[in-house]
């Protein structure tokens, strides 16, 4: 499995936040904060947009650090992925992003 998969089977390195962090593109970031804040109904400034990837060392974004649940729970059960939970397929924590996102079931199982 390659090393920028999320614990949740997305790839990183199609994230807005990880391909403006790696291109220092301000105009991406503001572009998403901007998005992911109408999204959310929070306060997403461009500053927050800055992330390596999940799973590396280096910058993230304050939900993927601090707020993912999916990647609390990878922690907390010591799994490098959700693909190596054996709760996978019935998980509720993973499922909304399996459900929306067939492309990353497929790489958990990669």
């Amino acid at each position: 499995m390659k090393d920028m998969i999320g614990y949740c089977g997305l790839d990183c390195e199609k994230c807005d936040a990880y391909i403006a962090t790696v291109n220092d593109d301000q105009a991406l970031r503001e572009k998403t904060a901007k998005l992911w804040a109408e999204l959310n109904n929070a306060p997403i400034l461009p500053e927050h947009i800055n992330c390596e990837g999940c799973r590396m060392n280096g910058a993230k974004t304050v939900f993927c650090k601090h707020i993912c649940e999916i990647r609390k729970c990878a922690f907390n059960k010591g799994v490098s992925t959700c693909g190596d939970c054996s709760d996978l397929e019935t998980c509720p924590t993973v499922g909304a992003i399996l459900e929306n996102n067939p492309s990353a079931l497929e790489n958990l199982k990669g």
